[in-house]
């Protein structure tokens, strides 16, 4: 297996699953900016955060697409965490992501904890990680110093600061009643530009940064929330730069804890996606 030819597709792939948890914003700065005729709608995101930051996990399915024509969207199932600290479980479809030599199996399992991404992959043969089943890549990598923080921070990277950040928005517009995935829901549709990411400008904001290459830069973006029974999110979709990210819900709460990999098991290929990313550059 090529290894330094494929651990760059690890930092595009933590990039998707990144995007694919959301943009914060810093909600009491921005509480008294609500225009008054915009209050309903206001009043009805701000119920469907409450609501989804109190159940603290979900159940959900992904579909990212990078918008480079390759080989489509990256499809990707499993949990959210965001009750303590940001966490996420998740199976993407190995062919997707271009992970192909490192993984044999239609799916790869990736994790997020404690800021750090994990991919499992086929026991490496040879070399210096030889045996090892995981590969590591530490946020910064992927966001920079800053924007590794302001993720994981106080969960800015979970589906709930999405949320937040619709509720202060620009341009909110409520689009009316629809049927997705069998359910009623009502769809919302709002810009959120730079001033009001909160501290996740830092991540989206960062030139050089492999999400940055990945986006083609972001000065706002596009968010719809289709929100259902019991004031719950039924999809979250975001377009970020050349970005598409579309988050299903299925079921929240009581989702297991996310654990990192044994130790012995993980190699640290963070320095080697450095070095890949800036050939590339």
């Amino acid at each position: 297996m090529k290894l330094r030819q494929t651990t760059a597709w690890a930092g595009f792939t933590a990039v998707a699953l990144v995007a694919a948890s959301g943009c914060g914003a810093q909600t009491v700065k921005h509480a008294a900016e609500a225009v008054d005729d915009t209050g309903a709608i206001m009043a009805a995101l701000a119920r469907a955060t409450d609501r989804t930051e109190a159940l603290g996990s979900a159940e959900v399915s992904v579909s990212t697409d990078l918008g480079n024509g390759g080989t489509g969207p990256i499809a990707m199932e499993g949990t959210y965490s965001w009750g303590d600290g940001f966490a996420y479980d998740v199976e993407m479809d190995t062919k997707a992501a271009q992970m192909q030599q490192l993984q044999d199996d239609p799916t790869i399992h990736a994790l997020f904890v404690d800021g750090d991404y994990y991919y499992n992959v086929d026991p490496q043969p040879v070399g210096p990680f030889k045996g090892k089943q995981w590969m590591k890549l530490d946020g910064s990598v992927v966001l920079g110093e800053k924007g590794a923080q302001a993720v994981t921070a106080g969960g800015g990277g979970s589906p709930t600061a999405s949320m937040r950040g619709l509720k202060y928005a620009k341009d909110v517009e409520d689009l009316g009643v629809q049927i997705l995935n069998g359910q009623r829901t009502t769809h919302y549709r709002a810009v959120i530009d730079q001033s009001r990411m909160g501290n996740l400008k830092d991540a989206y904001g960062n030139q050089g940064s492999l999400l940055d290459s990945a986006t083609g830069g972001v000065t706002s973006i596009d968010m719809d929330v289709w929100v259902g029974a019991k004031d719950l999110p039924v999809r979250i979709k975001q377009v970020i730069g050349k970005m598409a990210v579309t988050m299903d819900f299925r079921k929240f709460g009581a989702t297991a804890d996310v654990k990192a990999p044994p130790a012995a098991q993980v190699a640290d290929v963070s320095e080697l996606v450095k070095r890949n990313a800036g050939k590339q550059g």
